[in-house]
């Protein structure tokens, strides 16, 4: 039997031992959170686990569990709850009429709803409310639910989501790229689930043989994949790529650019051993690249250990003032008295094939080595890596689908050809600019 802690919480003792992942779903303070795995993360147990524990701590309050269509949410989601009340013996009223149930224990209310009418969803205040493969609603009935979320009697305002990935859709950039203040996404790892192993240890072999390697990374895997057209950096993985960095003194700084006006793109990297590390990039709107230039010296003012600077051919080019770019860089350093800069340019830019396949090759070599971290704060990179494609049935890379992706990783790769080509740099400028 549920109990009462006496401040209108009730308490009912549940067997769940919840995966890492799940765990930390659980534990999350976000108003609004997700819980994004491959098959066999356990998704739907944390889903109905999560709902339970919102109903007893808003005792005698209205929640909402939803799904994108009604079979699904008959078939899947319902049952999947039920089992749940029943494993634990927890008493309930179910009006199949209504799709209502109400739990003894506390007075709380669910409503079972399809999301597929998201118009319907206006009206009743909630105290909470959660829903089962977002990936596959629609964006408004979301934001329809969270605009139902406001019952002021509420102990914990909450709105929670699990889904598998489906390419870079408009749940992976409200949760994940394009994070919205108060949203939290817990990612779950592949082959987490040991309660699954230990049932069927051939789980995820049986899966691969059925599924293509795409298919196979997106559901079993549990990656974000451009489902459109070929990705250029298809070997960029977040779990393995991004990692908290920190500019290293006793190494040199590294400054990539791609001279376009808007926006003016450019990347900060270091180089330790074979390992290249991108710490930082530098993104403006309708900049010179004089402007660019003081936004580097604003971060970077001092750095014993010196700055190399990198760009494309074309910034040889003279613009209407008579200059280059890379005669406004060396005017810049040279005004503001940089220690030890150096300009290291081709005399032609790497065929872009070639320059993407070494970009990929450090990214994951054929060998399997990871020789690339990204800082998280690098997100317009971490964006073109993840969107940037080729033209359908082509190997051109798209540049007109978006006008703000290519810039920083053609300026990363800029970079990376000049310093982990196998073939030593011929033709250069490579000097000393103070």
């Amino acid at each position: 039997m549920g109990r009462d802690t006496g401040d209108g919480i009730r308490v009912r003792n549940i067997a769940y031992q919840p995966l890492p992942s799940q765990l930390k779903f659980h534990s999350s303070k976000a108003r609004f959170k997700g819980f994004s795995g491959p098959i066999g993360s356990g998704k739907s147990q944390a889903l109905c686990q999560e709902a339970v524990k919102l109903s007893y701590l808003n005792a005698g309050r209205l929640g909402l569990m939803g799904a994108p269509t009604y079979p699904m949410l008959r078939d899947a989601t319902m049952q999947a709850f039920l089992e749940i009340l029943g494993q634990n013996g927890i008493p309930y009223d179910l009006n199949k009429a209504e799709n209502v149930l109400t739990l003894k224990d506390t007075g709380s209310r669910i409503l079972f709803r399809s999301l597929d009418e998201f118009e319907r969803l206006r009206g009743t205040n909630l105290a909470w409310f959660g829903v089962d493969e977002l990936t596959y609603t629609a964006e408004e009935a979301w934001l329809r639910l969270e605009g139902r979320l406001r019952d002021p009697k509420a102990k914990r305002l909450c709105g929670f989501a699990v889904w598998t990935p489906k390419g870079f859709d408009w749940v992976y950039r409200r949760f994940i790229a394009d994070k919205v203040d108060g949203y939290e996404a817990i990612i779950a790892k592949p082959f987490e689930n040991s309660h699954l192993l230990e049932k069927v240890p051939d789980f995820y072999d049986r899966l691969k043989k059925s599924y293509d390697q795409q298919f196979f990374e997106q559901e079993v895997l549990g990656e974000y994949l451009n489902s459109n057209a070929g990705l250029v950096y298809h070997a960029f993985k977040r779990r393995e790529h991004l990692c908290e960095l920190e500019v290293d003194r006793r190494l040199p700084l590294l400054w990539a650019l791609d001279f376009n006006v808007d926006p003016m793109s450019s990347v900060v990297v270091q180089v330790e051993g074979e390992v290249v590390r991108v710490v930082d990039e530098i993104v403006m709107r309708r900049a010179s690249t004089e402007q660019a230039c003081q936004e580097f010296w604003n971060r970077y003012a001092e750095h014993p250990a010196g700055v190399t600077i990198y760009g494309d051919a074309s910034g040889n080019s003279m613009q209407t003032t008579g200059t280059t770019d890379y005669q406004i860089i060396r005017r810049y350093f040279n005004g503001v008295h940089y220690y030890n800069v150096q300009l290291k340019v081709p005399r032609s830019n790497p065929q872009v094939r070639e320059r993407v396949g070494l970009v990929n090759a450090k990214l994951r070599s054929a060998e399997g080595q990871v020789q690339m971290l990204v800082a998280p704060r690098c997100k317009e990179l971490v964006k073109d890596f993840e969107e940037v494609s080729y033209k359908p049935g082509s190997t051109v890379v798209d540049k007109e689908k978006d006008a703000r992706r290519t810039h920083l990783s053609d300026a990363l790769g800029y970079l990376v050809w000049q310093e982990c080509r196998p073939l030593p740099p011929v033709g250069e400028q490579v000097r000393r600019l103070i």
